[in-house]
């Protein structure tokens, strides 16, 4: 999480604080779509979830994320019943969705932290754009 608010915060120091609560968020907000998309799996009669669960129909390569796979399939089974199970190209949708994710409040943080007039983005700033913004 450091890596993506750092290419988002440009000259701004980044917190570690404010890693964790991006990390944290960015955990519950991929468990929370890994949810549904076990109900859309479920709806087709599926044990496995898709990347069309989850509204992806053109994967990325994995080697253009950031986030790496393995933990995201950590993620994505926070939620949901053992019987699932979780596909590559699942896993690196998700991950895609999530740097987007992470990228977009990143962003918001450091212009927060700009308004406050602080060189550091820190965790304040991460929950202050959930405040405002979900």
């Amino acid at each position: 999480m450091d890596t993506i608010i750092r290419r988002n915060a440009g000259q701004l120091r980044v917190s570690a604080e404010a890693a964790e609560e991006l990390a944290r968020r960015i955990q519950t907000h991929g468990a929370d779509l890994a949810a549904d998309a076990a109900i859309e799996a479920t709806r087709d009669g599926r044990k496995t979830l898709m990347a069309e669960d989850f509204g992806v129909e053109q994967v990325i390569d994995k080697d253009d994320l950031e986030l790496p796979v393995a933990p995201i399939d950590r993620i994505a089974r926070l939620d949901i019943d053992d019987s699932y199970r979780v596909s590559m190209n699942a896993r690196i949708a998700l991950a895609d969705i999530l740097e987007d994710y992470a990228d977009n409040v990143a962003t918001a943080a450091a212009t927060l932290a700009r308004h406050a007039d602080r060189r550091t983005v820190k965790a304040e700033d991460i929950q202050t754009y959930f405040e405002l913004f979900e």
